[in-house]
């Protein structure tokens, strides 16, 4: 397309009744945080906005946005072009949720609650199922687990924190499930839900921070399969 990519599949559509820079922001940041759009990629205002007939405002709007949250990056007289990773960016965002969501655990851990145990085990089973490749479904069960804990801790703040730090992160967690098995993934969760279960905090906190470090051991073996999707520092 001259321009710009196609900013995603025929099946993507708008609600035309609903406010669209919303829609027209979501549809792109979720294909850029899956790699459905490749980072490096030029996108054109132009071009979303005659593929949706729509103005052009709503997607003017929509890419300032997305370039405040680190996905796009606006060259004036040049373009628009999906912003490659940044190592530093993923880190950063890693050391962050590290720092909330071991926290969280060890509140959740220090009593007993059979209720929410029995939620964790329903939820694992759940992710069992998930066929081998099914990154989509799987990325949803594994945000629905950690949300959960916040959500049993009284922590959904901190949460709202996470999710606004670690788009970075999840680009890498995605490209990551391509290549590593979700398998994995489940047993550590299992090991956290073993940790609430025994109400040991200090096993469920260790548990949770080996879980999040997974991502310091990935990133290199993601990077060598993928160097044009990350920044060179």
């Amino acid at each position: 397309m001259e321009g710009g990519a196609d900013p995603g599949d025929a099946a993507w559509s708008l609600d035309l009744t609903s406010p669209v820079r919303p829609q027209i922001h979501a549809g792109l940041r979720q294909r850029i945080i899956r790699s459905e759009i490749a980072p490096g990629t030029a996108l054109s205002e132009a071009e979303i906005a005659r593929r949706f007939a729509i103005s052009r405002q709503p997607v003017r709007e929509a890419f300032i946005k997305l370039a405040e949250e680190g996905l796009l990056e606006i060259r004036p007289q040049r373009g628009t072009f999906v912003r490659k990773i940044s190592k530093t960016a993923v880190m950063d965002a890693r050391f962050v949720r590290e720092a909330i969501e071991a926290n969280i655990v060890r509140e959740v851990a220090t009593r007993a609650d059979a209720a929410l145990v029995a939620r964790l085990r329903k939820q694992l089973i759940a992710q069992q199922a998930v066929p081998a490749g099914d990154l989509y479904d799987f990325m949803r069960l594994d945000e629905e687990f950690h949300w959960t804990l916040a959500d049993a801790a009284g922590r959904l703040y901190g949460w709202k924190v996470i999710e606004d730090v670690k788009l970075q992160m999840d680009r890498v967690r995605y490209l990551s499930l391509r290549s590593f098995p979700q398998a994995k993934l489940v047993r550590q969760h299992t090991v956290i839900v073993d940790a609430i279960e025994k109400a040991s905090p200090d096993e469920a906190e260790q548990k949770m921070r080996d879980h999040l470090r997974l991502i310091m051991d990935d990133l290199p073996s993601i990077e060598a399969q993928q160097p044009d999707f990350f920044t060179p520092a």
